[in-house]
């Protein structure tokens, strides 16, 4: 997905935007960069993250760049942030974004204007360079930015800065996040929460949905208010989120706990332990055995020291090879044991499969997996959760069709993401026997969305139920 920081300060802010923007590792795997400005201008710093962490990458830069204000980001494809001329100037600007009207756009701006487009290795339009043009097509930068927000279907959150400040737009229906933080002579804006508090700021605002602000050492202005439409990702407090984010005032590690606890509730295994898949799983997993009483456990430990999130490469296969290599399993915790293993979902379902393959090659006695979410049926529209070809890389996407004889219609669709109907049942039971568990049983949407605790009408659950 990505993630971005940045700083308007009085002071040199090359120390608060390197670690600022470090803190986003977790939601980046490929490129990452910074760019200040100061007296001799700007100054622009791009790398390639796919085979080292960006402190590694970016310390030589951090040593050499000045300015006052500065804004950083990591990415999970696009080369960014953007150092643009144009008819409001030179600006910089940095997004976290997927355009599904993309070709439309393009079209477009091409037809409006004599723009081009310079195409990345991948063979796609840089989606932050769209964007610039997009803002250009108005006579200010503010029309501009608002510009971009409304015209783009999927989602769009950006940072754009100049010599005035930095100017901050959150998503239109607030998908993605953007917290103010404030400390004295400068205030900074980031995708997560917590990247800013070991840095001495204190949390100012969250940014509502459309919103858009202006930040400079000394002010954060707002120049458009936020509209009352939300529909913030529900997958960022069940995956994406670190343990320390929060999101619209709820953490991400109490929801996981409130989440696992939700689950203990339902169920009527007896396992001997409960253990999380690490990272996001191990929250879950805590919850379920605080509310359970049965033993919390660590059978699997991340391996860490040389392989952070940051070296993941972006290939499926090669992801699925590091996942495993990275997870270390304690034998001594699995022999003879009847072991309910908590994930964050299910998307493909080949790591769990092997995982649980493991487990009972290690000589566990039961496996019993349950996923924190409930089954995925469509494919993101909004976040680049994954990049998959077709719905079809969901597992239960192919085992619905198997079901359905290829018959599948979007009636169908919905009976299959009901938990209370028998072909949500034969579903999970299919998906239980491809993927040799002992059994299996999903988190409830319903339940889920409690853990959440905010109103549900401001919750994104598209990939679950279809309903946006």
């Amino acid at each position: 997905m990505g993630g971005f920081f940045g700083v308007a300060s009085r002071d040199d802010c090359v120390f608060d935007l390197f670690f600022g923007v470090d803190y986003h590792s977790h939601l980046g795997t490929r490129r990452a960069g910074m760019i200040t400005y100061g007296e001799n201008g700007y100054n622009r710093a791009i790398h390639n993250i796919e085979n080292a962490p960006f402190r590694t990458k970016f310390d030589k830069d951090m040593q050499e760049m000045k300015g006052r204000m500065g804004i950083a980001c990591i990415s999970d494809y696009e080369p960014q942030p953007l150092l643009v001329r144009s008819n409001h100037g030179t600006y910089v600007l940095t997004s976290v974004s997927k355009i599904n009207n993309i070709d439309e756009l393009v079209e477009e701006v091409m037809k409006s204007s004599h723009v081009h487009f310079q195409e990345m290795s991948t063979g796609e339009i840089n989606a932050t360079e769209l964007l610039a043009a997009l803002i250009n097509q108005k006579d200010n930068l503010i029309d501009g930015i608002d510009n971009a927000l409304q015209k783009v279907e999927g989602s769009v959150s950006l940072l754009l800065m100049n010599e005035n400040g930095i100017y901050c737009a959150r998503d239109k229906f607030g998908r993605t996040p953007i917290h103010i933080g404030k400390k004295n002579a400068a205030f900074c804006a980031s995708f997560e929460s917590f990247a800013y508090k070991n840095l001495g700021y204190s949390d100012y605002k969250e940014l509502g949905p459309g919103e858009i602000c202006v930040l400079t050492p000394d002010n954060c202005i707002t120049l458009k208010a936020a509209g009352d439409n939300m529909k913030i990702c529900t997958f960022l407090w069940v995956y994406y989120g670190y343990p320390s984010s929060s999101y619209e005032g709820v953490n991400v590690e109490q929801m996981r706990y409130r989440c696992g606890a939700a689950m203990a509730k339902r169920d009527t295994v007896k396992p001997d332990i409960v253990a999380g898949v690490p990272d996001s799983g191990t929250a879950h997993a805590v919850g379920y055995a605080n509310e359970s009483g049965v033993p919390f456990s660590r059978p699997f430990i991340k391996y860490t020291p040389t392989w952070p999130r940051s070296f993941m490469p972006t290939i499926q296969s090669q992801r699925n090879l590091i996942a495993k290599m990275k997870l270390l399993a304690v034998e001594d915790l699995i022999k003879d044991k009847s072991m309910l293993i908590i994930d964050d979902s299910i998307v493909r379902g080949t790591q769990l499969r092997e995982t649980t393959e493991y487990l009972f090659e290690a000589g566990a006695k039961e496996v019993h997996i349950r996923p924190a979410c409930p089954p995925l049926v469509y494919g993101c529209k909004y976040l680049n959760f994954s990049r998959s070809k077709s719905e079809m890389e969901l597992i239960t996407r192919r085992v619905i069709e198997r079901l359905e004889n290829g018959n599948v219609t979007e009636e169908i669709l919905e009976q299959y993401t009901d938990p209370d109907s028998d072909k949500y049942q034969k579903m999970v039971d299919e998906i239980c026997k491809e993927l040799h568990f002992t059994s299996l049983r999903f988190n409830r949407l319903d339940d889920m969305l409690d853990a959440v605790g905010i109103d549900k009408c401001k919750l994104c659950t598209y990939c679950w139920n279809g309903k946006e």
